[in-house]
């Protein structure tokens, strides 16, 4: 698992276009890391209480901060902006394509902090730029598998070198079902809560497939056999046949893996020649989709059981 460290340039280069971002000033700054993410209004900052000035997020400029600073006179305000940058702030962003003062632009070129600009209203900017900073934050991490979007069922499909994995991805996207990534799929964490799987852009939309190359599975099969993304609901691992191998039967007990610290149903088909393993991860999916609506065929089924041996014992 791995942090990304977020600079402004990255910030800026990423969500340039989303965010309405232009940037006016301290170019020489871009190399600044943002340390938390998300953003603020630096209003009791700049009217001298910087005691719990969050100095380490992207500033926010909006009507309110921008009309205090005018109201001040040029020598006071020149001091205001000068304490303001003697925190390490990582950028400034002027929202409603509000225009810094010549005294601003100033201290801001000679501290090496970024100026932008931004044509959005305050709060869509917060918000927007919330959510973009907290994928920029997000812990990330490579499975070794490709993944599919199985009826809304995100599976990745893992296994060793040869074992079958392009072959059933193929029979699976055949059947209508759309492909994520082919080999590794890139994962982040979202929300704390849930995984989100993607692939490299390099490779997005083709396949290898042994013994044919690399295909282009959206010219083949068309727009709808791909998908950008997808949460992973289920990891599916194909596993040599081996008849001493103690595999659970009857499915009473869900096995989970670990992905970025988040558990993950975990489902183990062997493979036998003669096994249709595109159908057979295709009905894991469908039986994942049931248990996580709450129906438990297994424990259906022992439930009845055991209802019919207390009747049987007159219990």
């Amino acid at each position: 698992m791995t942090r990304e460290t977020v600079t402004v340039e990255s910030f800026y280069t990423q969500n340039a276009t989303q965010l309405h971002l232009k940037l006016i000033a301290g170019a020489g700054g871009l190399k600044r890391i943002i340390r938390e993410s998300t953003v603020n209004r630096p209003g009791l900052a700049l009217t001298g209480f910087t005691k719990y000035f969050a100095m380490k997020r992207v500033q926010v400029f909006g009507n309110a901060e921008f009309y205090y600073c005018r109201s001040l006179e040029k020598d006071e305000r020149a001091k205001r902006y000068e304490t303001f940058f003697n925190y390490a702030v990582p950028c400034v962003v002027f929202s409603r394509e509000l225009v810094p003062d010549k005294q601003f632009i100033q201290a801001a070129e000679r501290a090496d902090v970024p100026v932008f600009q931004t044509s959005l209203i305050t709060m869509k900017f917060i918000n927007t730029a919330t959510i973009a900073l907290d994928a920029m934050f997000a812990p990330k991490g490579t499975e070794m598998g490709s993944m599919v979007d199985i009826l809304g069922v995100g599976v990745i499909i893992k296994g060793e070198s040869g074992i079958g994995k392009s072959e059933s991805v193929l029979a699976l996207v055949e059947r209508g079902y759309s492909l994520v990534s082919d080999d590794i799929t890139l994962v982040t964490l979202v929300d704390g809560r849930k995984i989100i799987g993607t692939s490299k852009e390099l490779t997005r939309n083709l396949m290898e497939v042994r013994g044919i190359g690399i295909v282009d599975v959206a010219s083949m099969f068309g727009v709808k056999s791909i998908r950008k993304e997808k949460r992973v609901d289920l990891v599916v691992s194909l596993v040599a046949w081996d008849p001493s191998m103690n595999i659970d039967r009857l499915g009473m007990e869900q096995e989970f893996t670990k992905i970025l610290g988040i558990e993950i149903p975990h489902m183990k088909i062997p493979v036998r020649p003669g096994r249709d393993l595109g159908r057979l991860i295709e009905v894991a999916a469908f039986h994942t989709k049931l248990r996580m609506s709450g129906l438990n065929p297994a424990k259906d089924l022992n439930d009845r059981l055991v209802s019919r041996m207390r009747l049987s014992q007159g219990l």
